[in-house]
């Protein structure tokens, strides 16, 4: 990932010295479990923890050579540990290494991303409960349909990204295993108390059939999860970037002094904040299908997964951490402009109070399909004409034998629709 959007905590769980240190972890960890099986003789591993150490550019070299990166690691660490490193990798295969390394680099992964996401919930909770009863018209198709509350609107993002944490933490939990099974996976020179001693040391779960590597649809779990949150990401996005654009201007970006919008237009105010959190989910998701065909591997091992997890998991992990991260301060500092909001209510002259029209008509008496066709064509009209919706309807005899002015003008409070917006509150947030 580039590093216009990476965030230096996530970046350092991808680079090569982290993930030799895993490896030389695990390698020290392995050593102490057979050490205390008698497989290898005691020393071991203290010599590793004493000695132990790489340098990247040596292992590179060696790679270049021998074109085995955990052979180059083990060679690399031999030349700092000495004599003891001939019992390093006892009944290992490589796997065991790699493997149990990204669970490790995945799990951290998730802590970051969960930390995002509290951060963009925590920002949706604080501007909702402020604007809980800020009225504004809601849409559907993007048309007028009925008012909201802009605290509504934050109120789903915060439900829809609180089941985003919930499924990361399930898909951390899916993904963190350790297998140190040995060639196939069937702990022939290997015994199966190494692996257990790993899992534990590391805090990760044993995968109890490994086939000599982890199963990927952990990992397809995993990157389809990040995928539905990126989707997350942008939903809320999307919704910013339509109410700034000019003919609604509801709410938008916070533009800080000195900011430019445009090279060449100077009253710009760009959502490019959100429209690039757009096009970050889509990089996120794109991480979804390498993964899922990253399941189908030959029989008990191959290696065509290892390419595209070395490119998937930095970038998918980077983009979405980034974007959490960006979207949290997007939401803390919108600027809410709620009198443009009760301006777009009242444009269309009430006829977005049309359903609350359909319904006392038919408590009145009249049908509801006669009722639909006398609301409708006065409802076209004021739209048509922008002219009062309830200055029609008050004239149309049809409605008039049925529901005097009054009543209709009723019809037309806008406390009506946020009755119930406590109860929605408490339901999402809890009692506050």
């Amino acid at each position: 990932m580039i590093p216009r959007y990476t965030r230096a905590e996530m970046a350092q769980i991808w680079t090569p010295e982290s993930r030799f240190a895993i490896w030389l972890e695990i390698e020290t960890l392995a050593c102490e479990a057979q050490e205390q099986l008698g497989t290898i003789p005691k020393g071991v591993a203290a010599a590793l923890r004493a000695r132990g150490r790489f340098d990247v550019q040596r292992i590179d070299a060696i790679e270049a050579e021998v074109k085995h990166d955990v052979i180059a690691f083990l060679t690399n660490v031999a030349e700092y540990v000495g004599d003891e490193a001939r019992f390093v990798h006892q009944g290992m295969t490589s796997s065991d290494v790699i493997d149990t390394a990204f669970a490790v680099q995945l799990v951290r992964a998730a802590d970051l991303l969960i930390a995002g996401v509290d951060k963009v919930r925590t920002a949706l909770k604080k501007k909702a409960l402020l604007h809980k009863l800020t009225l504004c018209v809601g849409r559907s198709h993007g048309i007028h349909a009925e008012p909201t509350t802009f605290g509504l609107k934050l109120a789903y993002a915060y439900a829809e990204f609180t089941r985003a944490k919930r499924r990361l933490e399930d898909a951390k939990r899916e993904v963190g295993t350790c297998a140190i099974s040995g060639a196939v996976g069937t702990f022939a020179n290997v015994d199966p108390a190494v692996q257990a001693h790993v899992a534990r040391q590391l805090g990760l779960a044993e995968e109890p059939v490994s086939t000599q590597v982890i199963p990927r649809d952990r990992h397809a779990a995993y990157f389809a999860t990040l995928a539905v949150i990126a989707s997350s990401v942008e939903r809320l996005a999307t919704e910013i970037r339509h109410l700034q654009r000019t003919e609604v201007r509801e709410a938008e970006e916070f533009f800080a002094p000195g900011q430019k919008g445009s090279s060449a237009m100077p009253h710009k105010r760009n959502p490019v904040l959100s429209e690039n959190l757009t096009g970050l989910a889509r990089v996120v998701r794109a991480a979804v299908i390498p993964a899922l065909e990253n399941v189908v591997l030959w029989h008990e091992r191959d290696i065509s997964h290892s390419s595209v997890e070395r490119i998937i998991a930095p970038d998918a992990t980077i983009a979405l951490d980034f974007a959490l991260n960006r979207l949290g301060g997007l939401v803390e500092n919108l600027v809410v402009n709620t009198k443009r909001m009760l301006e777009n209510l009242e444009a269309l002259q009430g006829i977005i109070h049309s359903q609350r029209v359909l319904l006392a008509l038919t408590q009145a008496g009249m049908s509801r399909e006669a009722a639909y066709a006398a609301v409708q064509r006065n409802a076209m009209q004021a739209m048509a004409e922008g002219t009062s919706f309830l200055d029609l309807l008050t004239a149309d005899p049809e409605i008039a034998r049925l529901i005097e002015r009054t009543t209709l003008a009723a019809q037309f409070d806008l406390g009506y629709h946020t009755k119930h917006v406590d109860h929605i509150f408490t339901r999402v947030f809890g009692p506050q």
